[in-house]
């Protein structure tokens, strides 16, 4: 009996060609082929802000149904990677989207929604050239001593300093990055990366915890030594999880909550 090309349990057809980035042999037919569409989305095949092939010319691409198509299209969908528009197409998603940029920032105002506070005001205070320590050498998957851009930056939501981030990324990928572009650059950091040096941040793993604000936040977050403040430590991953960034931010929560959906 003849498999159905939709069944959860068929493998691809010889003529797709795997990479060693694909799921397993045996896993679901349509994540088969939404691992294809990632490695395309990772060689910079169809950028961010672009319109990928249809349904149809997907499906004549991997030999398989239009349905296998469509149901790895709705779960990247899911994850904010593609972006689906009635009577337009489906579209690369960029963290210029509005949907999109506020996906990594999971604080809330207590008196409103997520944006509702208009655009976050943005104070480089550096942004420099330093060695990886072993700390950001292991989160950034380098070696102690390599050389990364540093940057530290504060964010301020209705002319009040919220959130001090500080930022570690591999120096290659972001060759010429500075200060001044950091603080000229009007779209949030993330659609930079994307715009100017073809680095999408496409998921994120956090580790979250209280601490005591120090000198440091008193002087950049305008608060008392010791007030409580969230410790947020984020590593960014691109399409073929290679982590990308290291962040560390420290959030006051007088006004604003952290909130996450789950499920």
């Amino acid at each position: 009996m003849q498999t159905s090309p939709d069944n959860d349990l068929t493998t691809a057809e010889p003529s797709v060609q795997a990479s060693s980035h694909t799921t397993a042999a045996f896993s679901p037919l349509y994540q088969q082929i939404k691992g294809f569409i990632l490695n395309s989305l990772h060689a910079g095949e169809w950028k961010p802000g672009e319109s990928i092939p249809s349904e149809m010319e997907l499906a004549a691409r991997f030999k398989v149904s239009q349905g296998t198509v469509r149901k790895a299209i709705d779960e990247l969908a899911s994850e904010n990677l593609l972006l689906r528009r009635q009577g337009k197409g489906t579209f690369v998603a960029t963290h210029a989207e509005q949907q999109v940029q506020f996906r990594f920032l999971k604080l809330v105002p207590d008196s409103g929604t997520r944006g509702s506070e208009g655009p976050a005001q943005r104070d480089i205070i550096e942004c420099r050239r330093s060695r990886a320590t072993a700390d950001v050498a292991r989160a950034l998957a380098l070696r102690t001593g390599d050389t990364v851009l540093q940057a530290r930056r504060v964010l301020s939501f209705g002319g009040s300093p919220i959130i001090l981030e500080d930022i570690w990324l591999p120096a290659a990928p972001f060759k010429g990055l500075t200060a001044d572009r950091l603080a000229n650059y009007q779209g949030p950091m993330y659609a930079l990366f994307e715009t100017e040096f073809n680095v999408r941040m496409v998921r994120a793993e956090e580790n979250i915890r209280a601490i005591p604000a120090s000198d440091v936040h008193e002087l950049l977050l305008k608060v008392k030594p010791g007030t409580p403040l969230l410790s947020v430590e984020r590593v960014a991953y691109t399409y073929r999880d290679e982590p990308m960034e290291l962040r560390r931010g420290c959030y006051r929560t007088e006004t604003h909550h952290y909130h996450n959906t789950l499920g």
